[in-house]
């Protein structure tokens, strides 16, 4: 049902026929890289989280992860995820496919500086098993993003 809400969203856009839908999982940063034929940074993870009770989601390069103190920095508060129950009622998607396509109203779009370094990024298509290569422009355009932030450092 999340991929159908996201390959709608892409209709506007004409680029619905760009989902690629995987013979295999692609729910974590490694096995979508894999299954795209791709480096793990190359794969716009989206993490959930709540700010002042209201869902927020930030895209990232599937190499990084929160800077805590970066996070705090910018939204004033600790960064508290949604838990997997909460993701289907506040974003609209599962757990694996969350994206920024396709989501329930209210939701806040962030996109991390960290995907400013590919040409293409690979974000889920709101299943486990589903992507879509975007430039950073095709991004910006139908993410409904709200501004990029720098909330990130690298995973060791």
């Amino acid at each position: 049902m999340s991929l159908e809400k996201v390959r709608e969203h892409f209709k506007q856009y004409g680029m619905e026929g760009r989902i690629i839908e995987f013979a295999q999982s692609s729910a974590t940063v490694q096995e979508a890289a894999k299954a795209a034929g791709t480096e793990p940074g190359q794969i716009a993870k989206t993490m959930s989280f709540h700010v002042a009770e209201k869902p927020v989601l930030i895209l990232m390069a599937g190499d990084v992860k929160v800077d805590n103190h970066k996070y705090k920095e910018y939204f004033h508060t600790k960064a508290r995820m949604l838990t997997p129950e909460e993701l289907p009622e506040e974003i609209g998607h599962v757990m694996g496919g969350v994206c920024p396509f396709g989501i329930k109203d209210g939701v806040t779009v962030y996109l991390d500086n960290s995907l400013k370094r590919f040409e293409t990024v690979f974000p889920a298509a709101g299943s486990g098993n589903s992507a879509i290569e975007l430039t950073i422009e095709e991004l910006e355009r139908t993410s409904g993003y709200t501004e990029w932030i720098d909330v990130t450092k690298p995973i060791e």
